[in-house]
C-alpha cells in the first residue's frame, strides 16, 4: 500500500526540521560504536567492582566474550503495574544464562503513582519525575558495562523517561519488557459513576473507597486507557516491545515466556552478534510518526502530547503540535476504550488488540513499514500476535478481522474518519483538545470565563452552587514553571456534572488532564503559560472565550484584551513541601509544554 500523501508530508517535515539535531545526535551515536564492546576499556580493577557479587556469571562476565544486559527497573510495590517486576531480575538473569549471556541490574529509577498523587501537592513533582527517571537511567547505564539494555517501565512518565534514556545511550541496543494490565474489575463506566455520586454527596466515602478499590484489585497497569496503557501501545507502534506483548496479564505462563522471549531477543542484537540493532536506529522520524498514528488510531493520552516530543529530542527528532494534529486529521479512530468507550485494555486485547490495528493501518498506508524495529526489519513483525502451545512460544498472523466492532473496528470502517487529538490557537495561545470522547456538539462552547489558580478553588465554587449557567473554567498558573504542571484530573467529576446538567461547559488551562479524563472539552497545555506572562494571564471573570475544536480556535472575545497588564499569582506554596523545594532548578529552567516541558534534552 503506497503510503498516506499527509503522513509521509508530515515525516518529511520533521525530517527536515530535525536535519541538524538528527545529523549531530547520529555521528556521536555512530562514534559511540565504533569504540566497540565497552567493557573492553574498563581496567581490571573497573570490572572488578562490577563484578564481585555475580556468583555464578563471574566467570563468563571476566571473559567479555559473552553479552551483558543491562536491566534498568522501575520496580516498587506502590505502582500496581510495576509490582510484578519485582521477580524479573532473577527470571532475566537465567534466561540470559541460557542463551549464552549475562545480565545485572544496572539500577533502579523513580516510578510514581498519578493515581495515588492525583490532587495531592506530589502531583506537582510528576511530571519532573520523567526526567529524574532519565536522568537516574543515565547514571545506571554510566557504568559502561553494558550490551544492551533491557527497561522495566509501564506507567505515566516511566516509559518516556527510560526512553529518553535509551536514546541518549543509543548505541546499544534497547529492549522494553512490559508487565500487563491487571484483570477487570469493576467496569469503569461503574467507578465514574460513582465518582460523580460522591461529587454530588449523594453517597459517602465508604461507598466511594468501596468502588475505587473494586477497580484497582490487583497486580496490573489499571485497565483505562490512560497513559499507562497508551505508553503500552506506543512501544509496539515504535518498534521497543516484542510483538503483541502489551496487554499480556501478569502471572500467566505467556507473560513470562514473552519476558524471557525479550531476554533473548535483547542477546541477539547486540555488537557482539551479526544482528546489531542499536536503539539510534530504531528512533527515527519514521518511528515517531508511526508513534502519532498509534495515539490517534486508539484515542490515547494527551499526556503523550508532553512526552513524545521529550522522547523524540532525546533523539534528535523535533515535533510540533502541527504534526500532532496534521496525523490526527487523517487516521481514523479505531478503538473505543474507557474514557471513550465502555470496554477496558482486556476487552480490547480480546478484540483483536494491537496486531489487527497495526495491520488494519499498514494496510491503509497510514504507518510507515520500512522502519527497524527490535523484531526485526519492517512494522509488519507487529501484525502477529504471540501463542504458547505445545511447541512453545511462536508468533502467529492476528486476527483478520475484529472480534468486538463496539470496541475496535477496521481503518475502513472507523468511529470517526479523524483521530483523537485537535491542535487549537488564538488570541489565547496554542494548545490540544482530546475529542474522542467528546459529544460532537460539545466541541464548539462560547460562553463566559471564571478565572481560577487552583483547581480546589473550582471544587470549592462547586460545592458552594456557583455555577448555574454556561461557563469557561479557566485554571491558570497550572504550567510547567508556576508549580510542575500537575493533572488535574480531579475537576472531571465536577465538570462532568455541570455539563451533565445541561450546561455547556469547557475547561481551559495551562497545565494538563489526566489521560482517564474525556467527556468535557478541555483545552489543555496552553503556551505560553500564565506564569511566563502569556494571555491566559490577561483574562478576567466575565470574559467571553470560545473554544472550538472544529475550527482549531481557542480565542478571547473582549476589546482591548491584548493591551491589558497580565497577573500575578502567588507561587509560594508550590515551592516548598512534600519535596517541592528540591525541584525549584527544574520549575526555573523548563522548556514549554509544546516542547515536552522538558529539562534536559
Amino acid at each position: 500500500m503506497t503510503l498516506n500523501a499527509t503522513v509521509a508530508r508530515v515525516t518529511d517535515r520533521i525530517r527536515a526540521r530535525s536535519q541538524a539535531t538528527r545529523s549531530a545526535y547520529l555521528e556521536r551515536m555512530a562514534k559511540a560504536a565504533e569504540e566497540g564492546p565497552v567493557r573492553a576499556h574498563l581496567t581490571c580493577g573497573n570490572q572488578a567492582h562490577a563484578y564481585a557479587a555475580m556468583g555464578e556469571d563471574k566467570e563468563a562476565l571476566a571473559a567479555g566474550r559473552a553479552p551483558n544486559l543491562g536491566i534498568v527497573t522501575a520496580y516498587n510495590d506502590m505502582l500496581s503495574a510495576h509490582q510484578p517486576y519485582e521477580d524479573y531480575p532473577r527470571l532475566i538473569r537465567a534466561a540470559a544464562r541460557r542463551a549464552g549471556a549475562t545480565a545485572q541490574v544496572a539500577g533502579g529509577v523513580p516510578a510514581m503513582c498519578d493515581g495515588v498523587t492525583q490532587g495531592q501537592p506530589g502531583m506537582e513533582l510528576s511530571l519532573f519525575s520523567r526526567d529524574v527517571i532519565a536522568l537516574a537511567a543515565g547514571v545506571s547505564l554510566s557504568h559502561n558495562c553494558y550490551d544492551a539494555a533491557l527497561f522495566l517501565g509501564i506507567c505515566d512518565k516511566i516509559v518516556p523517561g527510560l526512553v529518553m534514556a535509551a536514546a541518549t545511550f543509543g548505541h546499544i541496543p534497547a529492549v522494553f519488557v512490559p508487565g500487563g494490565p491487571m484483570t477487570s474489575g469493576l467496569p469503569n463506566d461503574e467507578k465514574s459513576r460513582v465518582r460523580n455520586r460522591f461529587a454530588t454527596g449523594e453517597i459517602g466515602r465508604d461507598e466511594l473507597m468501596a468502588a475505587e478499590m473494586a477497580s484497582y484489585h490487583g497486580p496490573g497497569t489499571c485497565t483505562f486507557y490512560g497513559t499507562a496503557n497508551t505508553n503500552q501501545m506506543l512501544m509496539e507502534f515504535m518498534g521497543l516491545h516484542l510483538p503483541g506483548t502489551s496487554f499480556v496479564n501478569p502471572g500467566t505462563p505467556l507473560r513470562e515466556a514473552l519476558t524471557v522471549a525479550a531476554v533473548e531477543r535483547a542477546a541477539g542484537i547486540t555488537a557482539l552478534g551479526n544482528d546489531y540493532r542499536p536503539v539510534a536506529q530504531i528512533l527515527d522520524e519514521r518511528a515517531f510518526v508511526n508513534g502519532l498514528v498509534g495515539l490517534m488510531a486508539t484515542g490515547g493520552s494527551t499526556n503523550l502530547v508532553l512526552h513524545l516530543p521529550a522522547m523524540a529530542r532525546a533523539a534528535g527528532v523535533i515535533l510540533d503540535l502541527e504534526d500532532f494534529a496534521d496525523i490526527s486529521e487523517v487516521v481514523p479512530l479505531m478503538a473505543k476504550v474507557y474514557p471513550n468507550g465502555m470496554a477496558d485494555v482486556n476487552h480490547f486485547h480480546a478484540a483483536g488488540g494491537l496486531p489487527y490495528m497495526i495491520g488494519q493501518l499498514l494496510d491503509a498506508g497510514l504507518l510507515h513499514e520500512d522502519v527497524q524495529t527490535v523484531a526485526g526489519d519492517g512494522l509488519s513483525h507487529y501484525r502477529q500476535e504471540p501463542v504458547l502451545g505445545e511447541e512453545g512460544l511462536v508468533w502467529r498472523a492476528g486476527p483478520a478481522a475484529s472480534q468486538n466492532d463496539r470496541i475496535l473496528r477496521p481503518a475502513t470502517d472507523p468511529f470517526q474518519p479523524s483521530g483523537g487529538l485537535r491542535q487549537l490557537s488564538g488570541n489565547l495561545g496554542r494548545g490540544v483538545m482530546k475529542v474522542s470522547a467528546v459529544a460532537p456538539d460539545r466541541r464548539a462552547i462560547e460562553a463566559p470565563a471564571r478565572i481560577f489558580h487552583d483547581q480546589e478553588a473550582v471544587k470549592a465554587a462547586f460545592k458552594a452552587g456557583e455555577f448555574a449557567s454556561d461557563v469557561v473554567v479557566v485554571v491558570r498558573f497550572q504550567g510547567p514553571r508556576a508549580n510542575g504542571m500537575p493533572e488535574l484530573h480531579s475537576l472531571t467529576p465536577v465538570l462532568s456534572v455541570l455539563q451533565d446538567r445541561g450546561l455547556r461547559v469547557a475547561l481551559v488551562t495551562d497545565g494538563r488532564m489526566s489521560g482517564a479524563s474525556g467527556k468535557v472539552p478541555s483545552a489543555i497545555h496552553v503556551s505560553p503559560e500564565a506564569a511566563m506572562g502569556g494571555p491566559l494571564a490577561r483574562l478576567r471573570d466575565g470574559d467571553r472565550v470560545r473554544v472550538d475544536a472544529a475550527t482549531g480556535r481557542l480565542d478571547v472575545l473582549a476589546e482591548g484584551f491584548e493591551d491589558r497588564t497580565p497577573a500575578a499569582a502567588d507561587l509560594s506554596a508550590s515551592a516548598h513541601g512534600i519535596g517541592r523545594e528540591l525541584f525549584a532548578a527544574f520549575r526555573a529552567t523548563v522548556g514549554s509544554s509544546i516542547e515536552g516541558a522538558a529539562v534536559v534534552v
